[in-house]
């Protein structure tokens, strides 16, 4: 019989201990600054900051003055903003002594104080304080490697905040290649069943007052399936009387993906050009009907959604240009989908596309069911 004896587990020695609590109140001090150098942001980390330096007192400014302050010695915001300003300017860090720190309070723990730049993409934009009885030459490298480490995650902070702008714009470009085209056959087609039946106008009407309400969104990165999948119900239900039984429409969906996150405007685009360049060619024949069908499967970890239709089919070298984001292709955000994809889940979801010409197109979105960052 084997046995066996648990031991408290230890961290070692106190460079141990003191570089688990470095690392520790850096952990704690970084959400925050990834939302960038606000008033909010510098409130929440100049504590850890200050825990991490050691110090009696700690601040964060930007170009204008001191933001938060952190510990002993607040009667001496004031008298360090023309410092943090003139650090924000050269670039070089500054020690104040006592002949700029004037204090009466001879128990005052804060007679120097060291200002360390902060710089985010080439640019100057605050400075991190550290107030001390004293300052020495490890206190200022110290404080200068703080900032340099706040600086980088202020940099960080900018990039997320030009991921999400670039997505935006991403988004609102697909939304401008939402055919002006279907816009006027839906209106058209709703037109003309005013006379003939007029519940049946007032529905699709309701339907394309919902599909535009939806595409032209203002909030949310990400949606769930289920809500992608009823704005393709939609398209698809205008589509539908405009074509009438010369477009038919499978779908098959599981239940358990419905949940699932997924980009804004990734599944209806997708549909859309497959009416566009796979189905209406044939579809407008008198004799011809379109056949579009759509997926989503459960598959283990992963969510995939198919799109395919039976249509005239693509040059694979038309395609490839599509998805390498070749504006002179008329394709309804082919490249705009599949970079939002990678972007949002890494190279290995880009879309999946098959096709040739005569043999119709098949479409194949694979997106993780769990992803870091990425939520409704």
């Amino acid at each position: 019989m084997a046995r066996w004896r648990w031991r408290r587990t230890s961290l070692g020695g106190e460079t141990d201990r003191a570089t688990f609590r470095a690392l520790h109140n850096a952990s704690l001090a970084s959400p925050a600054l990834r939302e960038g150098l606000t008033s909010a942001s510098a409130e929440r980390s100049v504590r850890h900051l200050r825990a991490l330096l050691g110090t009696p007192a700690a601040g964060l400014g930007d170009t204008s003055g001191l933001l938060a302050w952190d510990g002993l010695g607040g009667h001496h915001r004031g008298q360090l903003t023309a410092t943090i300003s003139q650090v924000a300017e050269t670039g070089r860090t500054m020690i104040v002594d006592e002949r700029t720190l004037v204090c009466e309070d001879g128990g005052c723990q804060v007679r120097q104080a060291i200002v360390s730049p902060l710089v985010a993409e080439d640019t100057l934009v605050g400075a991190l304080v550290v107030g001390a009885p004293h300052t020495t030459g490890g206190l200022v490298r110290a404080a200068d490697e703080v900032a340099s480490w706040v600086s980088g995650q202020l940099e960080l902070a900018e990039l997320d905040l030009s991921r999400n702008r670039l997505m935006e714009a991403e988004v609102r470009a697909l939304r401008a290649q939402i055919s002006p085209h279907f816009i006027y056959n839906s209106l058209g087609a709703i037109a003309s069943f005013v006379r003939t039946d007029p519940d049946r106008a007032r529905e699709l009407l309701l339907e394309f007052a919902d599909f535009t309400r939806y595409s032209f969104r203002r909030h949310g990165e990400y949606t769930t399936l289920a809500e992608e999948l009823r704005s393709v119900e939609r398209y698809l239900l205008l589509e539908q009387a405009r074509f009438g039984d010369r477009l038919q429409v499978t779908l098959q969906v599981a239940p358990e993906v419905l949940p699932v996150a997924v980009p804004f405007l990734c599944i209806q685009p997708l549909v859309e050009n497959a009416v566009r360049h796979g189905l209406e060619a044939s579809a407008d024949k008198e004799d011809g009907v379109g056949r579009l069908h759509i997926t989503a499967r459960d598959l283990d970890q992963e969510c995939v959604i198919e799109v395919e239709d039976d249509g005239t089919g693509e040059d694979p070298e038309r395609v490839r240009r599509a998805l390498a984001g070749d504006a002179s292709m008329d394709s309804v955000g082919l490249g705009n989908v599949d970079a939002r994809l990678r972007n949002a889940y890494g190279d290995d979801y880009g879309l999946v596309v098959e096709t040739a010409p005569g043999a119709g197109t098949k479409v194949i979105v694979r997106v993780p069911k769990f992803a870091p960052g990425v939520q409704v």
